[in-house]
């Protein structure tokens, strides 16, 4: 494998983690459900309407 395979595979692996992130915020939100994060060193659950 040459660099830029390995370039191109992690950018299609980061937009994959993003897309399934917004669509599991769009789930939460839709059925009014909490997301655990990790915010300051801490982990917060939060209700999903608070997230933007």
């Amino acid at each position: 494998m040459d660099k830029q395979y390995i370039i191109e595979l992690q950018q299609k692996i980061v937009e994959g983690l993003k897309l399934s992130a917004k669509k599991l915020v769009e789930a939460k939100k839709k059925n009014n459900g909490k997301l655990a994060v990790y915010r300051d060193g801490k982990v917060v659950i939060i209700n999903a309407a608070e997230l933007q």
